[in-house]
């Protein structure tokens, strides 16, 4: 299983994108992102630099069973999890069903992000995948 995340807009704040799931060739699923903006991979303020990661199951209790992103270069521990708003990361990837801005700030956040996200689990499960950051 392979993911590709497109970055498409970025402001000072945070950065929004599309995130696609293929099985082979094929799209099994697709949410809206949002992430930091780049501050050059500096931790719990930016995103993480685009480039080719591993993607692993994992479990916690603030976030439960999420997604963790590994080989991210002077990072750790980050993560594709729920969350609406660019308060709600600091460094990771949250998913959601479109953007827009819940809590009129001026800020596009996510939306239905519990439900994007549980739908994600029931289709990559428990599998490890490939995540493309372009």
């Amino acid at each position: 299983m392979k993911a590709m995340l497109f970055r498409l807009q970025e402001d000072e704040k945070q950065t929004l994108g599309v995130l696609k799931v293929y099985d082979g060739l094929q799209e099994i699923f697709e949410c809206k992102t949002l992430e930091l903006a780049d501050k050059d991979n500096q931790r719990n303020v930016s995103r993480i630099p685009s480039g080719h990661y591993q993607c692993v199951p994992r479990y916690s209790r603030k976030y439960g069973h999420h997604y963790h992103i590994t080989g991210v270069p002077n990072r750790s521990l980050i993560l594709i999890h729920t969350g609406n708003f660019n308060r709600d990361i600091r460094g990771c990837v949250i998913v959601g069903s479109k953007h827009y801005d819940i809590d009129q700030d001026g800020y596009k956040d996510v939306t239905s992000s519990r439900l994007i996200f549980n739908k994600m689990k029931s289709i990559v499960g428990r599998e490890k995948f490939t995540l493309d950051v372009v």
